[in-house]
Parts: structure tokens; sequence; C-alpha cells
């Protein structure tokens, strides 16, 4: 019987400690507050502003790529109030479109809408980044899932935007994105 309580002891010691490297030093352990301090500032309204290009891949649960995509993004700013047009083309042909409605408050917080995204996602632009959470559903081809979605953007001295997000469902990540945004060349 006291072999079974070490094994118990043991699988709950090791979930513990995947619990506390996920809390305090994954992916998900990032807060805004880590970035306030760095330059250069990450404004919505001026880095996600115009013609944009967007070029990545998608990696599957796996961590293999599961696609690649080039996008077009077009967005405008009156005020603190946004649109963000976005046409993906990816890899194997297919086209997926989406509309972004953002709102930018004085403290920094960001609302976003989108017709795939359920409720309404909210986020931060602090320092160097910002950070999105929403929860999107899939379109019906892909499965109709709802996913738990993380994007933090990382503006890099040039300009270029470095987006990296993650997908989510039950608490198991099933992608991950990477992805490039520049202002495109006209």
């Amino acid at each position: 019987m006291s072999g079974w309580i070490y094994v118990l002891l043991g699988a709950a010691l090791a979930l513990g400690l995947v619990w506390v490297r996920k809390s305090l030093w994954g992916f998900k352990a990032q807060k805004p507050e880590d970035y306030e301090d760095e330059n250069p500032t990450f404004d919505v309204r001026q880095h996600l502003n115009g013609p944009i290009l967007c070029e990545g891949v998608i990696y599957g649960p796996l961590g293999r790529v599961s696609s690649r995509f080039v996008a077009d993004f077009d967005a405008t700013w009156e005020g603190n109030t946004g649109i963000m047009k976005e046409r993906f083309v990816y890899d194997d042909g297919s086209v997926q479109d989406r509309e972004w409605h953002l709102t930018l408050q004085d403290n920094g917080r960001i609302r976003a809408r989108a017709p795939d995204v359920v409720g309404v996602g909210e986020g931060r632009q602090s320092g160097s980044s910002v950070l999105l959470r929403y929860d999107i559903r899939l379109p019906e081809a892909s499965g109709g899932h709802v996913l738990n979605t993380v994007d933090w953007m990382y503006l890099t001295p040039n300009g270029t935007i470095m987006n990296r997000s993650q997908f989510r469902k039950f608490g198991i990540k099933v992608a991950e994105l990477v992805a490039t945004m520049r202002p495109k060349e006209t």
C-alpha cells in the first residue's frame, strides 16, 4: 500500500512542477508590465495602420508546421477606434477574411471584436508589446471549435512586428502561430 502513496506523491509533484513552470516561466506567464519600460513604444494606432504585409506559419499540436500563409491587412483609425481588415491566403490555396473592430482606451487597454471572435477580446499595449486575449471560433470546415487565444505582438527597432499566438482547447495547446507584420511597400 505504501508503494502507491509514493507513486501518487510523485505524480502530484510532477504535475505541480509542470504547473509552476507554465505559471512562472512559460508563454502564458508574460504580463504587459514585463515590457512597459522597453522601446520602441508600440502604439496600435501608428503601427497597425495603413496597408500591412503579414507572413507566417502555424504549428500543430506536435510542433510541426501545419500551414503557411501570407496576408494583407488594411487598418484605419479614427481617434481611438480602428478597423483592421485581414485577408489570409494559405499554402493550400484557401482564403480567409476577418474584420477587426478595435477600441483603444486611454489607459492602453484594447477591446477587440470580429465576427469569428466569441464575445469581446481584451488586451493592452505596454512599452514595446501588445497583448490580446480572445476566444475564436474556427470555420466549420476546421471543426467549428472555439479556441482560447493569446496573442503577443512585439515591436522591433526597425518597425517590424513579431507576432506569436497560442491557441488552446481545454487548456491544452493545439496550435501556435508565428508571423511578421510590416508596412506594405506601395
